[in-house]
């Protein structure tokens, strides 16, 4: 079929103004969070049902079109990348709260249902859903599963697969099958397990059964100043190897400092400090005071210039505004960053930060500092200007150079924002070339013709270190 004719067919399948085709609204899908890798879809659809996702895949599987399934397009390591000549399904308008058992504690979510959005919904009864990727005012629950999301708070309550219990899937050939269920254990494979980080490639995730879990009785949450990143790192792993095991740990540099203050005012950040801690416990309200008397003398015990206890929520939600608005505030100080996401064990914080300054000094690139310092997972934010020539291909050799050290060091590529086309190319950095041929078996079970997510994941021929250019999905029409 000629793409007129495709074209066609899907606005018969959903409706005309549900099918996007013309320049101007298909630019707004030429890439996910990672500016760097752009590719034009023929074709953008909104589906309002599983039924007409799985419609929609049924013509794009018979007419050999690949197709991209798109949550909120936050994504940072161009997960929702469309290629060139791939149909985007965007779960805009698929973002009910479908279920909500209190209970049992679970709800059902369609796929493009915004992560805080649960949350709001239910705080009133006493719970939340934990996993809180920093994008959660805008990423999606879909997104959350396909890439595994993780946030401040996984230090204490885990990632998204410790949360989702069942999925409703739309395989590559448009079968719908119902993964899991609404109990933790469940009889046979764990196929929930495998579909959650599977980045889209095995099938196309529409809705979600997810745990609810109880809102603590009592919070605390400290700000702690340093003189040096590296005094910050001791005082890290000095908390977590006295047994306290805090609900989040977040290191910010005095780069990262300073955009913040100049982009959100008043977030209460000290602008003379090398690094701060934001820290927070919870829990039952008669243990707290002990673990804060403890972290605050473990702070100081590692040189820290001040250690401030939160006293009001309104002081919280400042400084917790100012971390998870970081990325946004480094559009003050720089017009391009590139956020690279790698992950190491936390005793070796003080020795990738060293890393992160000479990869800086050696590109002659400015490298802001702000991670999840609890699980040892870096967000080094790479500042450049793209319109200089040859920046964006120094500030991806720089990116890899510092995945590379992350791997010496015995850590891993990604620590949450997962591989996508960002980091396919380094997978054999942790991956022998037989780990490569079993996943990929694996893949080719569920999407046999691999029009599902094409160009993810694994390597490729070529080198991923050619920025902004059109990624290929080898479109059949």
């Amino acid at each position: 079929m000629s793409r007129s004719e495709i074209i066609s067919e899907l606005c018969k399948l959903l409706s005309p103004e549900r099918v996007l085709t013309s320049p101007e609204d298909l630019i707004v899908y030429e890439s996910d969070g990672l500016k760097i890798f752009k590719g034009k879809p023929y074709a953008v659809v909104i589906p309002i049902s599983t039924a007409e996702v799985s419609m929609v895949v049924k013509l794009c599987s018979k007419n050999k079109i690949p197709f991209i399934p798109r949550g909120a397009g936050t994504s940072l390591s161009g997960g929702a990348n469309p290629g060139e000549g791939a149909v985007v399904i965007s779960f805009s308008k698929m973002d009910k709260i479908l279920e909500i058992d209190l209970e049992n504690r679970h709800a059902v979510v369609e796929a493009g249902l915004v992560n805080i959005w649960l949350s709001q919904s239910i705080s009133k009864n006493g719970l939340h859903y934990a996993p809180d990727p920093s994008s959660q005012m805008a990423c999606t629950i879909g997104g959350n599963v396909a890439h595994n999301s993780g946030g401040p708070h996984t230090l204490k309550y885990g990632v998204t697969t410790n949360h989702v219990l069942g999925l409703e899937l739309v395989l590559p050939n448009g079968e719908v099958v119902q993964l899991g269920g609404k109990t933790q254990d469940q009889l046979g494979y764990d196929l929930v397990g495998l579909m959650v980080g599977s980045e889209g490639t095995l099938g196309i995730i529409t809705k979600a059964t997810v745990r609810l879990t109880p809102i603590p009785e009592a919070v605390k949450t400290f700000f702690a100043s340093f003189e040096t990143m590296d005094a910050a790192s001791l005082a890290v792993s000095g908390i977590i190897s006295s047994g306290i095991i805090p609900a989040a740990v977040e290191m910010m540099d005095q780069l990262s400092i300073h955009a913040i203050e100049a982009s959100i005012h008043a977030a209460g950040y000290p602008q003379d400090a090398g690094a701060v801690l934001l820290i927070e416990i919870d829990g039952m309200i008669d243990g707290l005071d002990s673990q804060t008397e403890k972290i605050t003398k473990i702070c100081h015990d590692h040189g820290a210039m001040d250690v401030k206890v939160v006293k009001d929520e309104n002081e919280r939600k400042k400084l917790w505004a100012g971390r998870k608005g970081a990325f946004g505030a480094m559009g003050r100080i720089s017009p391009d960053f590139y956020v690279q996401d790698s992950v190491i064990p936390r005793t070796k914080l003080p020795s990738i930060l060293k890393k992160v300054a000479e990869v800086a000094e050696k590109y002659q690139l400015k490298i802001a500092n702000v991670f999840h310092a609890g699980d040892g997972n870096l967000h080094p934010l790479i500042l450049f200007d793209a319109r200089i020539e040859g920046q964006t291909k120094k500030v991806i050799k720089a990116g890899e150079e510092i995945a590379e050290a992350s791997v010496a060091l015995g850590g891993s590529i990604t620590g949450e924002h997962g591989i996508g086309i960002e980091k396919r190319d380094l997978m054999p950095l942790i991956f022998s070339s037989e780990d490569l041929k079993a996943m990929e078996k694996v893949k080719s079970v569920f999407n046999p013709e691999n029009l599902c997510n094409p160009g993810k994941m694994f390597p490729t021929q070529g080198s991923c270190a050619e920025p902004a250019r059109n990624v290929s999905v080898s479109a059949g029409w």
